[in-house]
């Protein structure tokens, strides 16, 4: 067993018999090539731990990230004081509620806008809050999401269907982990799940 721990830029030790491994490494090499494009740098080259088809996958999710990135949408919204207005029971269901919203926090543009590429969006500070990322991931990490699942469906977390509730009990894993298929499902989420934490390395790297 191979218990070298190698250290990260970040200063983090991580195992390289860890499955974690491979999606930091993703990350970091989709990192380091948004940064390139971001900023003309030398081209990257991908670590010889990731698979082609993920090499694959991060390539085509960062094109779409710089695509977006560059592709910005300016709003005239104060996100952080629109923040501190809205509580936990605004579902956008009340509808004299959205309009005092509304009011108080308007989007800055008259009517809708179709967004139809990449972009992002802007708040009146110049703060990212929104990626929009169409056709970001591959074709072979939409099929391996659909094992055992409904088709475009990513469970990313084995107690998903408890987030947002309230329990008097801790989260389990749901009922499809515990039965036969929960080996292929898992198998099945491991890339969609990689790929979803190599997009929040780019898009909120503090996180």
């Amino acid at each position: 067993m191979n218990i070298s721990s190698p250290s990260t830029s970040d200063g983090i030790n991580i195992w390289r018999t860890w499955a974690l491994t491979v999606t930091y490494e993703a990350g970091e090499y989709t990192k380091q090539k948004f940064k390139a494009e971001k900023t003309g740098g030398d081209p990257v080259i991908p670590s010889p731990n990731l698979d082609a088809d993920l090499v694959m996958a991060c390539d085509r999710l960062a094109d779409v990230l710089i695509k977006a990135y560059k592709n910005s949408i300016q709003m005239q919204m104060d996100i952080a004081r629109y923040s501190k207005l809205i509580t936990a029971k605004d579902m956008g269901h009340n509808e004299q509620r959205e309009a005092k919203l509304l009011e108080r926090c308007p989007p800055g543009h008259e009517g809708k806008k179709l967004v139809d590429k990449p972009a992002t969006i802007l708040d009146a500070s110049s703060a990212i809050i929104a990626w929009y990322l169409p056709d970001a991931l591959t074709d072979t990490t939409q099929d391996s999401e659909n094992v055992g699942s409904a088709p475009g469906c990513i469970n990313i977390s084995p107690a998903w269907f408890q987030q947002g509730h309230e329990n008097l009990s801790d989260p389990e894993v749901s009922a499809s982990l515990k039965g036969p298929s929960s080996e292929n499902i898992l198998k099945g989420i491991a890339r969609p799940a990689a790929i979803a934490s190599v997009a929040l390395r780019v898009m909120h790297p503090e996180q």
